[in-house]
């Protein structure tokens, strides 16, 4: 259930334009082309991705705050800014809430972890990126909180589609790091699913530890600690 080790500001370019509408843009447009009207101001204009952000992220927060049985669109409103009529135009009702919002807030995490990984100069990077973006930043971190109230729910076929898509996403970017190294003499030659099983567990039951703030962990890195164990298996060609 992963999260961020760093938090980006909320109009994030790398988020997925989803549910963004063309109309505001072509009404946008023609007024730039007619010349009897005002120029529009294009910086107080709220595009329909940026406002689906800022609905995202509200309800990321009021969700590991109040959890789900005393959640109201009302409340996530509150936090956005916004009208609940609007609120309601980006989540339909509220049985939808949280798995859109997982989804959604899964898309933000990979797409901001593929531009750091981008930039990293080797696979051993890319895999302590990987560490940092999945364990949660801190006790009570609000996207880690957000999975365990997904989890919870009951799910229908679909909704357990949904939950299977975005766990098998961070399993597929973690075999792609590892397929990297070993190609390029980096990391050994391990059986990939089963590391992926084996590292993946590791992490989440780290990540458990790190959200129920067990005392052992007061004075000791749990990234490093991660990445003590998976150096170890992979055994880095430089420590060979």
């Amino acid at each position: 259930m992963p999260t961020s080790e760093t938090e980006r500001p909320p109009t994030d370019p790398g988020v997925p334009a989803e549910g963004t509408s063309g109309a505001a843009d072509a009404e946008a447009g023609a007024a730039y082309r007619s010349a009897d009207r005002p120029p529009v101001d294009r910086r107080r204009q709220r595009s329909g991705d940026e406002a689906r952000g800022r609905a995202m992220r509200a309800a990321i927060s009021v969700i590991a705050e109040k959890g789900t049985a005393a959640l109201r669109m009302s409340d996530i409103a509150e936090r956005a800014g916004m009208s609940t009529g609007h609120i309601l135009y980006h989540f339909g009702k509220k049985d939808r809430l949280l798995l859109e919002v997982l989804a959604w807030s899964q898309a933000d995490l990979w797409a901001r972890y593929q531009r750091a990984a981008d930039q990293a100069s080797s696979p051993a990077e890319k895999l302590d990126l990987f560490v940092r973006f999945y364990l949660p930043r801190h006790q009570g971190d609000e996207r880690y909180a957000l999975w365990t109230q997904v989890l919870a729910q009951r799910h229908d076929e679909a909704g357990r589609r949904t939950l299977t898509a975005l766990l098998d996403g961070w399993d597929e970017r973690l075999e792609a790091v590892v397929r990297e190294g070993r190609e390029l003499g980096e990391f050994a030659d391990v059986d990939l699913p089963e590391f992926t099983i084996r590292a993946v567990a590791m992490l989440s039951g780290l990540s458990e530890d790190v959200m129920f703030g067990r005392s052992r962990w007061q004075h000791t890195s749990v990234h490093a600690f991660a990445m003590s164990a998976l150096e170890r298996e992979l055994r880095l060609a430089r420590e060979a």
